[in-house]
């Protein structure tokens, strides 16, 4: 088990998302005073409802496009989660401006609000999308290439803000490049929801999942309990050497889309014997999507002392209970 933050003051934003509850459910267990800040454009109440009751919890309902909202969230705290962000490359490329205005012009404003703060701590949510069209695997943390879509480009430029803010301003920061995420409270509704969820929920409605292109893309899938560890260390680390820093966050293993809908389906009809018939079809390649994704974790291991600790049969099979407990 890893060392977990505690007793401290923090802020996670976009913590009614997927990620960010996740997060603020580990921080509370470990005693932290957690605030919350979204607008729930994406993010839901109901991720957050048990939290509510918490006397060591606070949600300020707003948008980190605003800067007064941005002041008034840090106020008083010293590590700050930036997890909020408007996520998948699709709808980046359906609206590149919305996709800019928040997860660029609302990252400077919370790294600025931040650092008038004097905020101990930085952390937020990268993107392996930054990796765009370089093909070489593994994927190491210092050798990028050109971004591939317009989400692409905004979480580069977060990180190349992050970079000027602590040389400039002193600040202490690092960076965390998730690589597909998954596990529960993940949303498998929507135009934009993310393979796993989706197929899972397909699957559970006897319905035929589409996979794009001919199954053989292959993904770095990370369950999100190996990211809440890594922001947790992130938090912690006191090697100077560490800081101002990016990071892969997976598990260093590739999983093509088929050999993943398969696992899913062997566990889905562990439930349901009738899901074993469904075969998945197969559509068009997607746009701004990269063919294969494999991270070297081995930085974040030296420097952070990160370890995924749930793999992906493991992290599906927590999953699909997660799934079939709140939608059965």
């Amino acid at each position: 088990m890893y060392k977990e933050l505690a007793g401290r003051r923090v802020l996670v934003t976009g913590g009614a998302g997927f990620i960010g509850s996740n997060l603020i459910e580990s921080l509370l267990d470990s005693g932290n005073d957690v605030v919350c800040l979204d607008n729930f454009s994406t993010g839901k109440r109901k991720n957050i409802e048990t939290f509510l009751s918490s006397p060591r919890f606070r949600l300020i309902e707003g948008d980190i496009r605003d800067m007064h909202t941005c002041i008034k969230a840090v106020e008083g705290i010293e590590y700050v989660f930036h997890q909020a962000a408007l996520g998948s490359v699709p709808r980046s490329i359906a609206d590149p401006v919305s996709a800019t205005d928040v997860n660029i012009g609302g990252f400077v404003k919370m790294l600025f609000a931040s650092k008038e703060e004097g905020v101990k701590r930085f952390i937020y949510a990268a993107s392996s999308s930054t990796y765009g069209d370089n093909t070489d695997l593994p994927k190491i943390e210092e050798k990028i290439g050109q971004p591939l879509s317009p989400y692409a480009v905004t979480k580069y430029a977060d990180e190349l803000f992050a970079k000027v803010f602590a040389d400039v301003y002193g600040m202490e920061v690092i960076g965390l490049r998730y690589f597909n995420v998954f596990g529960p409270r993940q949303d498998p509704e929507g135009a934009y929801a993310a393979v796993i969820p989706k197929f899972i929920l397909q699957l559970m409605r006897h319905e035929r999942p589409v996979i794009n292109g001919d199954g053989t893309i292959s993904r770095d899938f990370t369950y999100v309990e190996n990211v809440i560890q890594a922001n947790h260390l992130a938090a912690l680390t006191e090697n100077p050497a560490a800081l101002n820093q990016v990071y892969n966050i997976a598990c260093g293993e590739s999983t093509t889309l088929n050999e993943m809908f398969r696992i899913i389906r062997d566990f889905v009809s562990e439930h349901d014997p009738a899901v074993e018939r469904i075969d998945p079809a197969y559509g068009p390649d997607r746009k701004g999507d990269i063919r294969h994704s494999l991270a070297s974790i081995e930085k974040a291991g030296k420097m952070l002392g990160y370890k995924p600790e749930v793999l992906l049969k493991d992290g599906l099979g927590n999953s699909i209970k997660w799934f079939y407990s709140e939608l059965k």
